[in-house]
């Protein structure tokens, strides 16, 4: 496809319907027809979203008999995760520099004041 994973998994989240579909497979496996319900639109739109979903490693679609069953796969998720840890300790560090600084603040503000 071109694309690298990352991109794949941040654009299948960039839509409000997709997270909607993940939320609700969240709770477990659902046919497309469940899945379609909350939403007021075509059944081929939802095949669409589901197959970025798919593409993305997000969900897996199966087919049983008639029905087409998909489920969550939680472990595609891990890329977005690791890259946003790094930015997660990024900014507890820079938290936890401006804590010392700001209690440093306050001993010089309180030892002039005395």
């Amino acid at each position: 496809m071109g694309t690298d994973t990352l991109s794949q998994i941040f654009f299948a989240l960039s839509d409000p319907t997709r997270r909607k579909i993940l939320e609700l497979l969240a709770g477990g496996e659902k046919s497309a027809g469940d899945l379609s319900k909350p939403f007021s639109m075509s059944a081929p739109a939802i095949s669409r979203h589901l197959k970025v979903l798919e593409q993305a490693a997000l969900i897996e679609r199966k087919v049983d008999a008639q029905w087409r069953r998909c489920s969550l796969k939680p472990e595609g998720l891990m890329p977005a995760d690791n890259w946003v840890s790094q930015y997660r300790k990024f900014w507890a560090d820079r938290f936890s520099t401006l804590d010392d600084y700001l209690k440093d603040i306050q001993k010089k503000g309180s030892s002039t004041d005395e």
